[in-house]
């Protein structure tokens, strides 16, 4: 979908007021005449062919006039005022029958910075400061360092699972930099960046992927499920799009309450295929819901790739089909990745009505611990994307071209993180394990009968297993020595 046209203006598209398919010219509300009115016979069916003999102009005129007063379009109810009785969505009618696959143009892709940290010509330089630019970029090195090591570490078996971020760091820093702290964030499992942006440390990361007794979950999660009250950060579920609903029903209850906030949604394209995200989008356009739907489009499902998992223009295309404003960007671009959110939260806060972010990107590693991604593409692919449209170099460049980038600052940030990822990894490890007496803890507000006896039950389960002591920690591998990843993920290690 990146081939497509890369244009640097921020263009939200929305259906135009008549409806966007051509119909044939047929009544799109059945009259079903009374008992009365088929009595009076030659007279009916004058009626009937004067009826029909209107002319497809003459209609969309009259449907005009009528719905001006109603709302316009988005009122959409069948309306039987004097001279018959026509579907809202009907602009036009035509004599061509015609079926419509696909819309005549592919969806503009917004872009700032080019593949060399260049302002594209024409478009406006990023409205971003050097200490927020640079922060950005820090935060960027931070997420992929984190992810090199905890990776590894779940390779040594000390965590049962992983999933890195790879690729899609400028996803995380430009959509949660232009985000409030009040506004509601459901993330699906590759957003530990926006997080991280918040506020939430690295040893909170760790105690969650460690399952000890400080994670916020309780050790009740897998690996990478964070969620933090704290930060307006609803704990990821695994089940695939069951946050994009959620999402819905949350920023309507911001609706109702008055907040000048909205709830932003991520999710993956293999996502948008399931059930959810289109129920998410139809209750958000019809209740006018304050919720910014993103999409990161990453080109996999796992192991399914976008040309297997969908015929049409991307993701983009859907959010218009509802009419929902939308908006597809350069997920690699970090400037026009903040430009659309930041428009995006403007339209949903003070317009109160959806939006749908699409930005293009790619995982650069495996979908998880559980994946080999080399049994489905080759290195090849991966090295050419980590090494022409990579979002940190890309990043990097910009700044030193601003020379706002000092000499060395990159190997600095990264030891920075490297040494603080290890000693919080460390801590966890020898922190206590939470056994199974808070196994139901804070499920239910009052717990069942048949869970009356759990407390001295799990005593008599677990309880050996919550006294004992950890097992000494080991020393996580350096990733600076070149093992953070193996095969396919190596680029992509910083």
């Amino acid at each position: 979908a990146l081939q497509h046209a890369l244009m640097n203006k921020l263009v939200f598209a929305l259906p135009a007021g008549r409806g966007p398919l051509v119909r044939g010219c047929f009544p799109a509300c059945i009259m079903v005449p009374s008992a009365q009115a088929l009595s009076k016979g030659g007279a009916s069916r004058k009626r009937g062919r004067a009826f029909a003999a209107r002319s497809a102009v003459g209609e969309a005129q009259q449907l005009q006039r009528r719905m001006a007063g109603k709302g316009g379009m988005g009122h959409r109810k069948c309306s039987s005022a004097a001279g018959g009785a026509q579907h809202p969505n009907i602009g036009t009618f035509s004599t061509d029958l015609q079926f419509v696959a696909k819309f005549q143009e592919p969806f503009v892709t917004f872009r700032v910075l080019d593949d060399f940290g260049d302002i594209v010509p024409g478009a406006a330089e990023p409205d971003v400061g050097r200490e927020c630019a640079v922060r950005m970029f820090r935060m960027m090195l931070r997420l992929n360092v984190m992810d090199s090591i905890l990776y590894e570490a779940q390779r040594q078996g000390r965590l049962s699972f992983y999933m890195t971020n790879y690729g899609e760091e400028a996803t995380h820093m430009g959509s949660a930099a232009a985000l409030e702290d009040e506004d509601v964030v459901f993330g699906q499992y590759r957003e530990a960046g926006v997080l991280l942006w918040r506020g939430f440390t690295i040893q909170e990361a760790c105690d969650q992927c460690v399952a000890n007794e400080d994670s916020s979950d309780k050790g009740r999660m897998m690996p990478v499920h964070y969620g933090s009250a704290r930060h307006n950060f609803h704990t990821i579920s695994s089940p695939l799009a069951t946050q994009l609903p959620q999402a819905a029903g949350a920023a309507y209850a911001l609706k109702m309450q008055g907040k000048e906030a909205c709830v932003v949604c991520f999710f993956g394209d293999g996502a948008a295929s399931e059930g959810d995200f289109h129920g998410a989008l139809n209750f958000a356009a019809t209740l006018a819901c304050p919720v910014v739907f993103f999409c990161r489009n990453n080109g996999y499902a796992i192991s399914t790739p976008i040309s297997e998992q969908y015929k049409g223009d991307g993701i983009a295309v859907r959010g218009v089909s509802y009419n929902i404003k939308t908006v597809r960007c350069d997920g690699n671009d970090v400037f026009a990745v903040h430009a659309v959110m930041r428009e995006a939260r403007r339209i949903a806060v003070q317009e109160g009505q959806p939006v749908l972010v699409e930005a293009m990107t790619y995982r650069g590693g495996h979908h998880s611990t559980s994946d080999d991604a080399t049994r489905y593409r080759g290195s090849e692919e991966v090295s050419v994307w980590a090494n022409t449209n990579n979002p940190i170099a890309r990043m990097k460049m910009y700044l030193e071209k601003k020379g706002w980038l000092e000499e060395g600052a990159e190997e600095g940030f990264r030891e920075e993180a490297k040494k603080e990822v290890l000693e919080a990894l460390v801590a966890a490890e020898a922190k206590r394990k939470r056994g199974v007496e808070d196994m139901f803890t804070d499920v239910y507000d009052s717990p069942p009968k048949h869970l009356s006896a759990w407390p001295e039950l799990s005593l008599r389960v677990g309880g050996r297993a919550v006294s004992a002591k950890p097992k000494a920690p080991r020393q996580p591998a350096d990733p600076s020595n070149g093992v953070c990843l193996r095969g396919i993920e190596t680029d992509f290690c910083g």
